[in-house]
């Protein structure tokens, strides 16, 4: 993770910008392993496998897994409405927006899915694919799901279905400092592009474990009040105050 230096702060304008994963970080309980479980033939958690040991990319993993899913459409819409979100991220949304603060959604998970679900929470105006919303797509086709990706350029190096570091370089437009919010493995290749990145569960343990400076969190509650604090005066000093926190 690139730390600012106090000459770097001082000859670039303060414009920070916040991207987010969406399962088990926006939500309480990843979505897609939801779906998976309840809907699909067991023999996806031996893909999953395969994915967490780095033989296959999280593309390759979601087309194979979404492939065994099959059940009404009833079912699908049952158990993504069993899933609530993060009770502090709207608040969070309307902290961002006050503040001017540019706010992605990046996700592997579904847009489908993910539209629903914030539907469900209130708040799926904010957020419009293609504009703040990037994820795989979703068709529904009878008892079966059909995924397609088109934010998984070619070629990725490391075939992520969702590839957040070409995102994240590309929609940052310049600035800084890039904020990173995330919980898990397809969130390892994006913090390598973020000046700050707050961390929980397996994103956490990566951060630790491959010396990348991070915040840890459970909630968007202290995301926003470390950002809160980034956001007083003197930002850049304030900055290296909430980095050397970490």
């Amino acid at each position: 993770m690139s730390n600012p230096t106090p000459a770097r702060d001082s000859e670039r304008e303060f414009s920070p910008v916040l991207f987010c994963d969406f399962d088990g970080t926006i939500t309480q309980l990843d979505v897609t392993d939801q779906i998976l479980t309840q809907l699909a033939h067991p023999s996806w958690r031996e893909t999953e496998q395969e994915w967490m040991m780095g033989l296959i990319g999280s593309r390759e993993c979601l087309d194979r897994q979404i492939a065994l899913v099959d059940a009404p459409v009833e079912e699908l819409h049952a158990v993504i409405d069993a899933v609530a979100i993060d009770t502090h991220f709207a608040r969070f949304c309307k902290f961002a927006g006050k503040k001017r603060l540019p706010l992605y959604i990046l996700s592997d998970g579904f847009d489908y899915v993910i539209r629903r679900v914030l539907k469900n929470a209130g708040i799926a105006r904010q957020f419009r694919s293609g504009r703040n919303l990037f994820a795989s797509s979703l068709r529904l086709d009878g008892r079966h799901l059909v995924p397609s990706f088109p934010h998984s350029p070619e070629p990725c190096a490391h075939g992520c279905a969702t590839c957040k570091a070409a995102l994240i370089s590309r929609l940052r437009e310049g600035r800084q400092p890039v904020i990173f919010v995330g919980d898990g493995m397809s969130d390892r290749f994006a913090v390598e592009l973020a000046d700050l990145v707050f961390a929980k569960r397996h994103l956490l343990a990566h951060c630790r474990e491959n010396g990348v400076a991070c915040h840890s969190f459970e909630t968007f509650a202290e995301v926003q009040a470390a950002l809160e604090k980034l956001m007083a005066p003197e930002p850049a000093r304030r900055l290296r105050q909430v980095i050397a926190t970490v």
